[in-house]
């Protein structure tokens, strides 16, 4: 066969080969096909088409088994081109519906959130934590300390206020503060918080031998003070599910992956790109782009507020995961979410 388009009968054998294999987690053999098979096609008929679509790159064989499983590549083909979702129950929908309340914090909204998705998928569900709106700078005010700390206060958008403890490299004298907070208000206030801190970042790498003595104490405070942008992070719950047939040869991969979990940084580098997505993104194995995620795959959607992307909830399981169910039930959960957010 041609590595060209697939013909329908390739279709129909590869949908029942990778539905069997999602069902049992086990290699799949042609004389399993033939007897789910709608088609009556014969178990040589079967075989010949199942080692052409070997051939092409959408299945593979163990070598333990004479049985095939399906490749990224015949997954994602299965994704895109043949799957028949499964709309979730209204057992399950009712469920959701009631625990995803107006009347909760946005913190109990999104905790909630992940330990649904994971209870439904039995997979692990996570959900980053919403971003905080815009944020402008209108004041900044320096307060010394006995100890030699420093309190800030900032005075965010209208009337928003947030009060920080800073330590300066050393004791700075109430004119000294006085004159820095002078300073930032005059250069910085209406600007957005992020602009403000890439403005103080460019001014610690320019040459600081040109800089004042006091201009540097002054830059070097405006930084600790604004810290760093706000980084993204989310909750995770199920990951016990992952565990579940999971034998000696499947623990590294496994392992890889907890502590991917416990550094977040791949993770949450994936999620930003599918914060710039449409809908319900799904990375299989390799697609991922990060080696650690290869052995499973996330299924993922935005969720939002005011019709503005603030955060991405999805679940992550192993690429035989049940993508017909998971799929929906992502969807739903995000648009449930964004709906009580609203009213949170």
């Amino acid at each position: 066969m041609p590595d060209g388009p697939l013909t329908e009968r390739s279709q129909q054998v590869l949908k029942n080969l990778i539905e069997c294999y999602i069902h049992g987690g086990q290699p799949v053999g042609s004389r399993l096909i033939s007897e789910r098979s709608a088609m009556s096609l014969s178990a040589a008929t079967i075989r010949n088409v199942m080692a052409d679509l070997e051939a092409m790159g959408y299945i593979e064989s163990p070598h333990t088994s004479a049985g095939r499983v399906p490749t990224v590549r015949g997954y994602r083909f299965f994704v895109d081109t043949l799957i028949t979702m499964r709309p979730l129950d209204q057992q399950a929908l009712r469920h959701l519906r009631g625990s995803l309340r107006g009347d909760l914090s946005r913190e109990q909204l999104v905790d909630a959130t992940s330990r649904l998705l994971a209870g439904l998928s039995r997979q692990a569900g996570l959900v980053t934590l919403p971003r905080r709106k815009v944020e402008t700078l209108r004041l900044v005010e320096f307060l010394p300390l006995a100890s030699g700390a420093v309190l800030v206060v900032l005075v965010l958008n209208e009337k928003e206020v947030q009060n920080r403890i800073i330590h300066p490299q050393r004791k700075l004298t109430e004119v000294e503060l006085k004159e820095a907070a002078n300073f930032i208000n005059r250069h910085y206030a209406g600007r957005q918080l992020a602009q403000v801190r890439q403005a103080l970042v460019n001014e610690m790498q320019a040459d600081k031998d040109k800089l004042a003595r006091l201009m540097q104490d002054t830059v070097d405070l405006a930084a600790k003070a604004f810290g760093e942008a706000q980084e993204s992070d989310y909750l995770l719950a199920g990951e016990s599910h992952l565990l579940g047939g999971t034998t000696g040869a499947d623990l590294e991969p496994l392992r890889q992956l907890f502590e991917a979990f416990e550094k977040k940084g791949d993770l949450l580098d994936l999620l930003e790109r599918c914060m710039s997505a449409e809908g319900t993104q799904v990375f299989i194995g390799e697609e991922s782009g990060f080696s650690v995620l290869d052995d499973f795959s996330v299924v993922t959607t935005p969720y939002q507020v005011s019709g503005t992307k603030v955060g991405v909830l999805g679940v992550i399981g192993p690429t035989r995961m049940a993508y017909e169910r998971v799929i929906p039930l992502v969807s739903i959960t995000a648009r449930l979410l964004s709906d009580a957010l609203e009213k949170a």
